[in-house]
C-alpha cells in the first residue's frame, strides 16, 4: 500500500488533540494524544519537542486569540484596557488550560513577540523599564484570575441556618448578575487607575 495522501500526524493536530484533552480533564499526555490520533506514542515525539514543546504548542493556540490590533490603539491606556480584555476572552474560552500553562516559562516565539509588543507599549508610553513588569505581572494575574473564575458556580456562597451571615446574605442579594464579569471590571478599573498615578506624565 501507498502512503497516505493526508498525513495523520502534524503539530497542528498534536495541538488540537492536546487542548481536547486539557479542556475534557484538565491536562494530557503524549500517550493519551497518540491514542486519540491513532499513532504510536513514538510517532508523536517526531513532530514535538516533548511534552513541554507540546505545552508550548498549547500556549501559543489559545494565545492565538488575544486581537494584538489592541496594542496599536491609542492612548497606551486605551490599547493596554483593550489588551487585557481580549487575553482574557481568550483563556476564558480554555480555562483548564490556565493552570498548566501558569506553571511553565512562557517560550512560544509568538507569545513572547506579544509581550514584547506590551512592553513597548509602556516604555513608550514613558513608564520606567523597572516599573513595566509589576504592571503587566499584576494584570495577568487579574485577567487569569478572572478568567478561571468565569468557569465558577454563579452562586459561590451558599448560605446555611446553621451560621448567622444576615450581611452577607444581604450584599449577595443586592449584588448585579454577571458576578465574574462585574468583579473583573472592578479589578481593572483600580488597575487601570493606579497605573494612570504613576505613568511620568500624570
Amino acid at each position: 500500500m501507498g502512503r497516505p495522501r493526508t498525513s495523520l500526524l502534524d503539530r497542528e493536530r498534536i495541538t488540537t488533540t492536546a487542548l481536547q484533552l486539557v479542556d475534557e480533564q484538565g491536562d494530557f499526555s503524549v500517550p493519551q494524544i497518540a491514542k486519540r490520533l491513532g499513532v504510536q506514542t513514538g510517532s508523536v515525539y517526531h513532530h514535538v519537542d516533548g511534552r513541554d514543546g507540546i505545552v508550548e504548542l498549547l500556549r501559543e493556540r489559545v494565545a492565538s486569540a488575544i486581537d494584538p490590533k489592541t496594542l496599536d490603539i491609542t492612548p497606551w491606556d486605551a490599547a493596554l484596557e483593550s489588551w487585557a480584555r481580549s487575553y482574557r476572552a481568550a483563556f476564558a474560552a480554555h480555562p483548564r488550560a490556565i493552570p498548566l500553562l501558569m506553571t511553565s516559562p512562557v517560550r512560544a516565539p509568538r507569545v513572547l513577540e506579544q509581550y514584547e509588543r506590551a512592553v513597548a507599549l509602556l516604555l513608550n508610553a514613558g513608564f520606567a523599564p523597572h516599573s513595566v513588569m509589576p504592571l503587566l505581572i499584576a494584570l495577568e494575574n487579574l485577567i487569569l484570575g478572572s478568567a478561571l473564575d468565569l468557569t465558577a458556580p454563579e452562586t459561590m456562597w451558599e448560605l446555611t441556618e446553621e451560621t448567622a451571615t444576615p450581611l452577607l446574605a444581604e450584599a449577595l442579594a443586592a449584588a448585579p448578575e454577571g458576578r465574574a464579569d462585574q468583579a473583573f471590571d472592578v479589578g481593572l478599573t483600580a488597575l487601570m487607575n493606579q497605573a494612570r498615578t504613576t505613568h511620568p506624565a500624570h
